[in-house]
């Protein structure tokens, strides 16, 4: 826990989220469990594990010390959340959260809700998946695979895409994803369906193909996608919905599946996929072991 505050006592709060503190990576012994997020106005605290109320305390006191040296009297706003047994529990420690809860990236912004459980409605590991969507989908046709709050959409727009459309189960999620494009102005250029994807092939072949697919799935979410077996399942279709100088973002955020893990399942099911790169992640995401972080490659058409 040491090392968290003494981090925590370094942070600073600038105009646009992003993480402030992640113990995830395990570079920080003691405090693996816990993460600080900057969704301005709000700090958020997570634990992986309870926290002792003690240890809650002097967490709290080591985050207000800091805010209190940057901004002064200035309130401050802070939500805990811990997430243990399948369970996630989140309470309101100090302050308030904006009902209509905005917040900025690369010029974007987008609707965040930190009260209704883990998915706030913007995943900040993926910023540099968002930045080379942007500066890659000018002119081109983008298909986005499970599109969640359509962050990617956003960001392939304000790149200057022809078109994009957007796939995910959750119309919840959708329902945000659209107001997220209101948000930004683009009433128009994009496109939802609240669709089993492995079910809608034959709608989105009929509005292919597409010279980008952003395919970003869950790790683990039963009636959904489960990467075990669902991965190979989307890798056997997804070429076949791209131009022939097509490219397409796999995504994998599950730390006991490996970056070479998702290369085999390319080469045995995707075999006209030729790798490009790996995208980095934050700075901030930093890992001691790189297989457990969120894996982002790029694959062209070959």
């Amino acid at each position: 826990m040491q090392l968290f505050f003494d981090e925590v006592s370094k942070v600073a709060f600038g105009e646009e989220a992003n993480r402030l503190f992640h113990g995830r990576g395990g570079l920080y012994t003691g405090a693996e469990h816990l993460c600080l997020d900057w969704f301005p106005p709000v700090l958020l605290l997570t634990s992986f594990k309870p926290l002792e109320a003690d240890e809650l305390a002097l967490s709290v006191d080591t985050i207000k010390q800091r805010w209190q040296a940057l901004r002064g009297e200035e309130a401050l706003n802070l939500v805990y959340q811990y997430r243990s047994g399948g369970q996630t529990h989140t309470e309101l420690v100090a302050g308030s959260v904006p009902e209509k809860h905005k917040v900025k990236e690369n010029g974007a912004e987008f609707y965040i809700h930190l009260l209704r459980g883990q998915n706030h409605g913007l995943f900040l590991d993926m910023k540099n998946g968002r930045q080379w969507v942007r500066e890659h989908s000018q002119n081109k046709k983008v298909l986005n695979l499970f599109s969640y709050t359509c962050g990617f959409s956003v960001a392939a727009l304000q790149g200057g895409a022809d078109s994009v459309v957007n796939i995910d189960m959750s119309k919840g999620a959708l329902s945000i994803g659209k107001q997220n494009h209101l948000l930004n102005d683009f009433p128009a250029g994009a496109r939802f369906f609240g669709h089993d994807i492995f079910k809608s092939w034959g709608k989105l072949t009929k509005l292919g193909p597409y010279e980008m697919i952003i395919a970003d799935p869950p790790s683990n979410q039963k009636g959904s996608f489960v990467a075990t077996k669902d991965y190979s399942r989307l890798l056997k279709r997804a070429p076949e919905l791209l131009t022939s100088d097509g490219e397409i973002l796999l995504c994998l955020n599950a730390p006991e599946l490996s970056i070479e893990y998702l290369k085999l399942q390319v080469e045995e099911f995707s075999p006209t996929l030729v790798f490009v790169e790996q995208l980095e992640n934050p700075a901030i995401f930093a890992d001691i072991d790189r297989n457990k972080a969120l894996k982002v490659l790029r694959y062209k058409l070959a």
